[in-house]
């Protein structure tokens, strides 16, 4: 070999390990976009999502970094938390909540959002179908709207003398109109009376169970929605001051103290979503993967609280719960 070659072959072998680690792509970035903090009684719910992140082949720190937007209920500034996340161009957006997800896909369509959100999202304009998302969002609908009527079914059962119920919204959801129909609907269909009470705050939850003394509410169906998320505990603290039988769709507000509830199992969504942003990150399009609806369904109740309230839940409510809290 002439001495020319051997110091070109050597500078090659110098420099095509520096070349290589340059065309290395840097670590994914996920953006988090989310009304509500991931503390508390939502640790397990996030600790789900990371669980089927890892089963992709994703943990954060390692080989993915997470960037967290959090708006803590003030839904004002989703736009601009979005608008950081796309300028930094991250890898992926994970929007959780119905007004996350509209302001994603204001804000990109580009960039893939995987989402999680109460309402129909065909309705809402999100997705073209379920089979076919189309464009750059998919993800998990809930589709809390249809589950009213089966929680106030079962709330009627535990309070069978009740004749007098009321259903708690936050006026500023974009789905309590839907849900309000279907418990008005429900309630015609059940013979009972139902008054609507709105709250958007955290002080306006105080004043709503003040109405409902008022109003002599014997029962009330609390809406999903993430501010009565955070404010659970509060729920189930006046759910025992006022001696009102509460329904609620997550079994967190049952935990922190509330009566009962009936919805999908959160903990399993947000593992299926935590893989929806994995295969993503691997290379998936967001309209190659259907949207998803909860197949799993879990009612919960609070036997303690059930005695605070001087109620004797009825055996065919205790056979039918996944959860007895004693």
């Amino acid at each position: 070999m002439q001495r020319r070659d051997f110091i070109a072959l050597l500078g090659g072998a110098f420099t095509w390990p520096y070349f290589a680690h340059a065309q290395q792509k840097a670590m994914p970035v996920i953006g988090y976009l989310a009304g509500a903090t991931l503390s508390g009684r939502g640790a397990p719910t996030w600790a789900a999502f990371r669980q089927g992140l890892g089963e992709t082949g994703y943990v954060e720190g390692q080989n993915a970094v997470i960037e967290y937007r959090i708006v803590e209920g003030r839904f004002d500034r989703l736009p601009a938390f979005v608008a950081d996340l796309v300028d930094r161009k991250v890898d992926v957006i994970f929007a959780t909540g119905d007004p996350a997800a509209l302001a994603a896909k204001n804000a990109t369509s580009t960039i893939p959002i995987i989402f999680s959100v109460a309402a129909d999202p065909v309705a809402a304009g999100l997705i073209a179908s379920f089979a076919r998302p189309g464009g750059n969002l998919t993800g998990v609908s809930v589709m809390q709207a249809e589950l009213m009527p089966k929680r106030l079914e079962l709330l009627s059962e535990v309070v069978p003398q009740a004749r007098v119920f009321a259903l708690l919204v936050n006026p500023n959801d974009p789905n309590a109109e839907p849900m309000i129909r279907e418990m008005q609907e429900a309630a015609r269909a059940k013979g009972v009376l139902l008054h609507i009470v709105k709250a958007g705050s955290e002080s306006e939850i105080d004043a709503a169970f003040a109405t409902l003394l008022q109003l002599h509410v014997e029962a009330l169906v609390v809406s999903p929605n993430q501010l009565f998320f955070v404010q659970q505990e509060q729920l189930a603290a006046l759910t025992v001051r006022h001696a009102v039988p509460v329904s609620c769709a997550l079994r967190e507000y049952v935990a922190a103290g509330g009566l009962m509830s009936y919805g999908p199992n959160i903990s399993a969504l947000s593992r299926l979503l935590g893989t929806y942003v994995g295969k993503i990150l691997n290379g998936a399009q967001p309209a190659e993967l259907p949207v998803q609806r909860p197949t799993i369904f879990e009612l919960v109740v609070n036997l303690k609280t059930a005695t605070a309230l001087g109620l004797t839940v009825p055996p065919s409510i205790l056979a039918l719960a996944d959860e007895v809290i004693e």
